[in-house]
């Protein structure tokens, strides 16, 4: 079967305005609209992650000119920070209100990041890594 030379995008297609990182957050900026309870919108970052962004700064979503910052969570409803999104990546969400606000949920995974957690916990303080030897 050949490909269509002319395809119509996805109503629920939404290319980021911009992306800045600005205290402390990475800010994805979506065109203004309304974003509906349990509606599923396919994110592309469209722009380049600022060099200044750091790996866990967390992401947040503003819509149009408006100041609000909703937060990116993933599929356990954790932050997602910087170290897992991608520049021209598209990642499909769910929007969930509540009574004062509201959040961009991920339906899948974000890219790997690396992490620093401890292979398990006993009781005693982490010892600090060996020093390489030269």
């Amino acid at each position: 079967m050949a490909c269509k030379p002319v395809c119509k995008l996805c109503d629920k297609l939404v290319l980021s305005q911009s992306v800045t990182f600005a205290g402390g957050n990475l800010v994805i900026n979506l065109p203004a609209g309304s974003y509906g309870n349990g509606c599923k919108y396919c994110i592309v970052v469209a722009q380049a992650i600022p060099a200044t962004t750091t790996i866990n700064a967390p992401v947040v979503i503003t819509i149009g000119t408006g100041t609000e910052q909703y937060p990116l969570t993933n599929r356990c409803c954790a932050q997602v920070t910087a170290c897992g999104i991608r520049t021209r990546t598209r990642y499909s969400t769910v929007v969930s209100t509540s009574a004062t606000g509201g959040t961009f949920k991920l339906l899948g995974n974000t890219c790997p990041c690396p992490t620093n957690n401890l292979r398990s916990i006993d009781g005693t303080a982490p010892a600090a890594p060996a020093a390489p030897t030269t």
